[in-house]
């Protein structure tokens, strides 16, 4: 069988196209072609990474998130070096929650975010509210003049958002994810980009979950087995690099 068999059999090819690159990833390598790649940065704001933001309030681990931050740095900095568009998503609510959904949505009920401010009065107006602390980018990863921002209201980013027209209008195919949380809104978006035909790859050491780390471990362990692939930040950099 000769090698180009060999890799078609395998489900990628030799990376010896124009601007393709091989990214070593699980459950096999996946061809990239770096004009067609987005690094979508998912939610890396206050409230999911920083102490007093509402993960924190709502009683979830966020000591390694820190590590997702530097981590989330060094792939901004791969990326942007070869020309890969930097898309951040930033996940929030107007300050009086009508974009959240009232009872009459499943959010109302299953966002932690508004049943800790049901719990806690007091922080109404503060939690994901667009304007507020929580709602922010962390100041480590501020964006350039150059990156887009896509504002959303429910875990994917592709929900009543225009991630799909511009990302199609670009010609971008693959998605690679950094973020918070990897179980949540990491997943959403990717799962969503599989039913729209876009291949995605979470860079694992730069995510972070909502729960124990049994929870990271079994988000992986579907994306690799059914919507995508996994790689790390290291894998990354050195793929884009050539």
């Amino acid at each position: 069988m000769s090698k180009v068999v060999e890799y078609a059999v395998a489900g990628y090819c030799k990376g010896d196209k124009p601007n393709e690159v091989i990214l070593p990833a699980k459950p096999e390598p996946l061809a990239l072609n770096i004009t067609q790649t987005a690094l979508i940065v998912v939610d890396m704001q206050n409230a999911y990474a920083s102490k007093n933001g509402y993960l924190d309030k709502a009683g979830f681990d966020i000591s390694s998130t820190g590590r997702v931050i530097a981590q989330t740095a060094k792939a901004i900095i791969a990326a942007r070096a070869v020309g890969i568009p930097i898309v951040f998503l930033q996940n929030g609510w107007d300050k009086e929650y009508t974009e959240a959904g009232g009872p009459g949505s499943p959010n109302w009920y299953k966002s932690n975010a508004l049943k800790t401010m049901r719990k806690q009065p007091e922080l109404m107006g503060t939690l994901l509210a667009k304007g507020s602390w929580d709602y922010e980018l962390v100041d480590e990863l501020k964006p350039l003049e150059a990156d887009i921002i896509i504002p959303k209201t429910r875990y994917s980013g592709f929900y009543n958002t225009n991630l799909d027209s511009m990302l199609r209008s670009r010609g971008i195919r693959n998605l690679v994810f950094t973020g918070i949380a990897t179980n949540v809104c990491v997943e959403s978006t990717l799962r969503d980009g599989f039913f729209l035909e876009y291949f995605g790859v979470v860079l694992a050491d730069a995510t972070h979950q909502a729960g124990s780390d049994v929870i990271q471990a079994s988000s992986l362990f579907n994306i690799a087995t059914f919507f995508g692939w996994i790689s790390s930040v290291e894998e990354f950099c050195k793929a884009v690099s050539q």
